[in-house]
């Protein structure tokens, strides 16, 4: 019974509006809500003076709120009690993904929020359609970013996953990250995936929609990647990444007991 209780009161909390807000929440103090986030809450969700809310900054916690005062279509909000809400998962999975063409890389930085990722990295590779510049590339991380935020806000997570500039994906092979498991999906591969023991952490790169080039596999063996496959079908590179995921949670993390 107290089982139940607590998931319903969680489902209850989960239920209200979620606001993430960049700002240091103290209990019993008023913050004015940046403009884009009052017009949507006014606006578009209706909210009305006294309307309960929940915040978070991405530190963990979240904090029981209210809507103080609404002024057009500005707003202010009372921060209540913080609780210390852990909704991440025990393993660390990097996304390593290439940027696919259109919006689709937004899907993925929203799908892969939902499932619990810890890190985003956007890479560009050999077979990429995409080509970024400096300002592109600013563009799209404060872009991909803010979608990190949103799917937080719908899906409970107290913490934002970290999402890293676009960049050479030769630039991040040679990044040293000890401790984990590295794997690379290689569609076409003959043989059966590896042996995999439970860690902390686990990295797992996507190739874009032309798949890797063999000398790019070649830096992945050199970087200790171990190749897998995800079944006999090729997948596109959105619907890999989010697979990939899935079966990384279901084996090491928070859906081993589902």
């Amino acid at each position: 019974m107290r089982q139940s209780g607590r998931y319903e009161r969680s489902a209850a909390v989960l239920r209200l509006t979620r606001i993430y807000l960049d700002a240091e929440l103290i209990p019993g103090t008023l913050l004015e809500l940046p403009p884009d986030t009052a017009s949507h809450l006014v606006k578009v969700l209706r909210a009305r003076s006294g309307d309960e809310l929940i915040l978070f900054n991405g530190s963990g916690r979240e904090f029981a709120g209210s809507i103080a005062s609404v002024r057009g279509s500005r707003a202010a909000v009372q921060v209540g009690e913080g609780l210390e809400i852990d909704r991440e998962s025990p393993l660390a999975v990097t996304l390593v993904q290439c940027v696919p063409r259109g919006d689709r890389m937004d899907f993925i930085v929203q799908k892969a929020t939902e499932l619990g990722v810890a890190r985003i990295v956007p890479v560009l590779s050999q077979r990429s359609v995409v080509h970024l510049d400096r300002r592109q590339s600013e563009s799209k991380l404060l872009h991909w970013r803010g979608v990190a935020v949103s799917a937080c806000e719908q899906c409970g997570r107290n913490r934002v996953p970290q999402v890293d500039p676009p960049q050479p994906l030769i630039n991040y092979l040679g990044e040293s990250h000890p401790g984990a498991v590295r794997l690379v999906l290689e569609p076409q591969m003959q043989v059966r995936n590896p042996a995999l023991s439970l860690r902390e952490a686990a990295e797992i790169a996507i190739g874009p929609e032309g798949g890797f080039a063999p000398d790019e596999l070649e830096a992945f063996r050199i970087a200790r990647f171990s190749s897998i496959t995800l079944g006999p079908r090729i997948l596109r590179t959105e619907t890999a990444a989010i697979a990939a995921i899935a079966w990384l949670q279901a084996r090491f993390g928070d859906m081993q007991s589902l």
